[in-house]
């Protein structure tokens, strides 16, 4: 009896092993838990991560494939780069495709921003966050005592993602960070404004002050300014230089703080003869301020006045765009004069 008892406990337990060993990975029940509780791994297909999820805005995020296929190209004769060609591969050896934010400070009705827009299309993920009016001469203005609003505008741009604010150039490029895109873009533009933006007018320039915010906030930045006021100024030259200088700046990034502050001579393209890398002129306007009386007898003043170079270097943005050439002065948001702090050290004693 005891005999039987043995053989049929062998008997049972080659059975169990027979059945634990027909079991394959895709007939084993998945994610089963072990005595300690702990998830075991099974060849389960990877669940495919979501793409194009929207936050509570409805805007989409960079989520995955982002909606670039097929992006079209701009019609000019620069190539359109490849997403791989752009940025480097994360993790799952998936591209991440460039997100590029675009303001202004002439409006987002602006014939440049527009112009700005097609130059770039083609290179990533194109964003527009711009002030719902002019707001020239605003330099880093913030606003502060009163609301800011956001309006989507998606019509303006053919297949491009566009918000106006009611607040300045610096206002937008804050808002678009925190709340639009929720992330930081590769890189800001902006631009193209009517008007020069070279030597001292860095300092006034709203479009200038949107470039800057944008590196304070470490997202590489471009403004970009024609010198024509005119409505119906030629963009052609620019967005040529536009394209290929967004293109090295993405293909080949220097800093994290980088700021160009690039302008256009209103000449034809053929006229042109490269890209110059300046420092900025010397200059300053010589005003005045013209007095007149309201039909209340109250006096009221305009400014006026002129723009006087004191620089006669052959290295300056203002000689550059003189003789046909785009100037490409690099700035900073550090303001510290090095050479004088170096001299007080030494005079100044503590």
């Amino acid at each position: 009896m005891e005999k039987k008892s043995n053989e049929r406990k062998k008997n049972l337990s080659a059975t169990k092993k027979n059945r634990s060993a027909g079991k394959t990975a895709a007939t084993r029940k998945p994610g089963r838990t072990g005595a300690t509780g702990i998830i075991k791994k099974t060849d389960v297909a990877e669940r495919p991560g979501r793409t194009g999820k929207t936050g509570a805005t409805g805007i989409i995020r960079e989520t995955g494939k982002n909606g670039m296929e097929g992006m079209p190209s701009v019609g000019s004769p620069h190539k359109k780069l490849a997403t791989s060609d752009l940025r480097p591969a994360g993790k799952g050896g998936k591209k991440r495709v460039p997100v590029i934010l675009i303001t202004n400070d002439d409006g987002i009705s602006a014939p440049g921003i527009r112009n700005l827009v097609e130059a770039v299309k083609g290179l990533g993920k194109v964003v527009v966050v711009a002030p719902d009016k002019p707001q020239s001469g605003m330099g880093h203005a913030i606003t502060i005592g009163n609301p800011l609003r956001l309006n989507p505008m998606h019509h303006l741009f053919d297949g491009v993602e566009a918000w106006q604010c009611s607040g300045t150039p610096v206002d937008c490029v804050k808002l678009a960070v925190d709340k639009v895109l929720r992330r930081k873009p590769d890189i800001c533009l902006s631009g193209i404004n009517h008007g020069a933006n070279h030597s001292i007018n860095v300092i006034y320039s709203g479009t200038m002050s949107a470039a800057v915010e944008a590196a304070i906030e470490s997202i590489p930045s471009v403004g970009f300014s024609l010198l024509d006021y005119s409505v119906e100024a030629d963009f052609t030259a620019a967005r040529k230089y536009v394209r290929i200088i967004v293109e090295e700046v993405l293909t080949h990034p220097v800093d994290k703080h980088l700021i160009l502050n690039v302008n256009f001579p209103a000449v034809p393209v053929s006229l042109i003869k490269g890209l110059k890398v300046c420092r900025q002129a010397y200059a300053k306007y010589e005003e005045d301020f013209i007095e007149r009386n309201d039909p209340n007898s109250k006096k009221y003043y305009w400014l006026t006045g002129k723009f006087v170079n004191f620089d006669k270097g052959r290295d300056t943005d203002v000689w550059a765009l003189e003789h046909n050439y785009v100037s490409v002065v690099p700035v900073q948001f550090d303001m510290t004069n090095y050479v004088l702090k170096s001299k007080l050290e030494k005079t100044w004693k503590s």
